[in-house]
Order: C-alpha cells, then structure tokens, then sequence
C-alpha cells in the first residue's frame, strides 16, 4: 500500500473551498429535537423537580406500554443497565459471559467490571452479529449469561438465543443499545425475552440527552433494580435506610426522562425515515472497488431493522489508501464519519487478558474495514446521494 499523509489526501483529493461551502456539514449522527420537547424541558426546569421525579415515572410507564406491559426502569445510561444488569443476575468473580467482541466497549467492560470474565465469540460477517455457532462451542460450566448486540438495530436470532439459553440454563441480557423500534417476527425488541438494555445517548434512534433502560421480566426485579440504580438503598419500616450492597449511582434525571417522553411518541416515525435513507443508500452506493455493503434486514422481516447507522466496509486491499485518509477526505468535502466498532478484545485492557490478533477473523475484519457513513432521520435523500457521490469519487481516485 502506497504511504499518504491524512493531509496530503484531503489536500489531493478534497473539493474546493467553493465547492465545501455549498453544502452544510452532515455528521454522522445527529438528535432531531422538536419545539414541543423543548418547551416541556422548560417546564420541568421551572417545576423545581429536576432530579428524578413525575417524569421518570411517566417515562417508565410509556416504555412499559411500548413494551406491551414489561416493566422498565431508566438509568443515567446503557452502560449502568448493562453493570446493573449484570448484578441483578447475581454475576461476578469466576463466572463468564458470551459476549461479541464486535460491540462497543461497554459490555465487555461491564463484564469485566464486575469480576467477571468476558468470553468473545466471532460474529457472522455481514450480519455482524454472533454466530451463533460459535456461543455453542464456548459455552462452559462456568457460563452464567449470552449478552448478545442487535449490531446496527438487526436484531440477532432471537429464537435460537433462547433455544440455546434456555438448554443451557443460562440468562440473557441482551445489549439493544442500537435496537429501540426493531423488531423479531413482529415482535418488539425488549417486549419479549429475559433482559433487555436500551440506550437514549444523542446518536441512538431516539435521546434523551444521556441516559438508558432496562427492561425486566416481573416487579420484583424492578424493584431490585430500583434499589440498585441508588446506592442500594432500602428504607426500613422506621423510615430510616440500610444498604446491604454496594449500589451505584445511576437514576435518571426529570429533565432528561422529558426528552426521553417526547422521543418515543416519535421513535416509529424517525425509524421509517431511516428506512427511507437506507433504501436511497442501497440504490446509490455502488463503487468500483465495491464496499461490502450490511445487512439488509432478516428476509420477509426488513421492517424489523430500525438502522441505527449504516456502516459498509471499505475495499482497502484494493486502495491505495487507509481508512484515516478516506475519513480525511470525506471530512474535507463536509461529511463526517465513524468507526463502529474496533475489536474489543484487541483493546489494551483485554490484550493484558492474554487476547491477541487472530483470535475472532470477521470480527478483526470488520474492525480493520468499516465506516460509519450520516444516517439521522432529518437527512434527505440528496443527502444521501451527496455522500454515495463523494464515496464514489475518493474510492475511484484511490484505486490501486
């Protein structure tokens, strides 16, 4: 592979300055925040109860509706539902959980944080979710848990994660930061299953600034989960308070489960909007090298797939160019981009675990190749063409 610096790409392969200022920045990802939202933010912050109060309840009780009826409890964010998660599963020191090292480092850390140990497994290429085939090998008498990802909001298969959960007598936390809205044969991701974790952060299909759920199959976790989310705090019948574990912090705020209430009364309309999207990224990308393009959607099941990015894989064996220089020259003609996601298990925090390269081959291949290209539902589809048309040209100019 010929050698370029980030800036000489941009500079040999970057439109002019005229050319940049007629387009407005699209990054990668981006809220859609509506006036009605906003003002009931205000009023919160005028009630004097910003903390959480009335509007968590509320929240909580949508999402549960949402659900069809499963009890759901917000926290300050998905990586405090994946640990509370975790906890409320009674998981720690000497204990392994089967996680896709092809996720965003909050499962595998989370794992990891509360002593236990994180067993990667590869995933299925251009699916990029686990293979499940893979869980079935690894699975060992020390297994307490399969904490799969819903990669990009494709949900896994969900009949055999149970199939296989339930013979091995394990539980089932499932990491759905990137599937609020989709769906498995009709059926809601989180309305359904053991445990389900959804993130609000601003990239996600629906925000409430900062914040997650965890969705729980009875009352009695949900209470569970109330006391964890606080310190581990109960109150005794004196009206004084005990701590029998050592709880974190992570309740949500009123002001954010406000956010949060005005999101989901829209969540089905921004993913259809992303459908839309997609469909145009579908018909428009075709460059020479060809991306690998994803998943698009469980055969018959399409509308199950709420998009949460679309992320192809880049020819780089047939470029003279690296992922940072093709990110380079998209950023100068006013696109941004992402990485979802570098291998987990090639972080330094696992590599000091003994994990090297060459364990989990599509997962090192998709962390080696992807790219995160705009995908928010106020894009339109000249924005989508705007992109397909400046991946076709970087792509043809850095053919070998």
């Amino acid at each position: 592979m010929a050698s370029f610096s980030s800036d000489s790409l941009a500079s040999d392969l970057s439109p002019s300055r005229e050319e940049r200022s007629a387009h407005p920045y699209l990054s990668f990802a981006r809220p859609t925040l509506d006036e009605d939202t906003i003002a009931g933010v205000v009023e919160v912050l005028r009630s004097g109860w910003i903390t959480t109060g009335p509007q968590v309840k509320k929240f909580e009780a949508a999402l549960s509706d949402y659900l069809g009826g499963r009890p759901a409890r917000v926290l300050n964010s998905a990586t405090a539902a994946l640990e509370v998660a975790l906890q409320l599963c009674g998981i720690g020191p000497g204990d392994e959980v089967i996680t896709p090292s092809q996720t965003f480092f909050a499962a595998p850390n989370m794992i990891a944080k509360v002593g236990a140990t994180p067993v990667f497994v590869d995933v299925e290429l251009i699916s990029r979710n686990l293979d499940f085939d893979a869980v079935e090998r690894a699975i060992t008498s020390r297994t307490k848990a399969i904490m799969p990802t819903h990669f990009a909001g494709l949900p896994v298969d969900m009949d055999r994660l149970y199939t296989m959960a339930g013979w091995h007598g394990l539980r089932v936390i499932e990491d759905a930061a990137l599937a609020i809205g989709s769906s498995w044969r009709g059926r809601r991701i989180g309305g359904f299953g053991d445990l389900t974790v959804f993130s609000f952060h601003p990239n996600k299909n629906m925000t409430a600034i900062e914040g997650g759920a965890l969705v729980l199959n009875d009352e009695a976790e949900a209470r569970e989960v109330e006391t964890l989310r606080f310190h581990g705090i109960t109150r005794l019948p004196d009206g004084t308070r005990d701590v029998a574990f050592p709880g974190g912090k992570f309740n949500l705020p009123d002001v954010n489960a406000r956010i949060g209430l005005g999101q989901l009364v829209r969540l089905e309309e921004f993913n259809a909007r992303r459908r839309e999207r997609v469909a145009d990224y579908f018909q428009m990308l075709r460059t020479d090298p060809p991306c690998l393009l994803p998943h698009p959607g469980h055969a018959g099941d399409e509308a199950g797939h709420s998009w949460n990015m679309f992320a192809p894989l880049l020819p780089l064996d047939r470029l003279c160019i690296d992922r940072q220089q093709f990110r380079a020259a998209l950023e100068a003609r006013g696109i941004g981009t992402g990485v979802s996601y570098e291998a987990a298990h090639l972080t330094t925090l696992f590599r000091r675990r003994g994990h090297c390269e060459g364990e989990l081959p599509s997962t090192e291949r998709i962390a080696r190749e992807t790219v995160t290209l705009p995908l928010f539902p106020t894009m339109t589809r000249a924005d989508v063409e705007r992109v397909c048309n400046a991946v076709v040209e970087v792509l043809a100019e850095a053919r070998i």
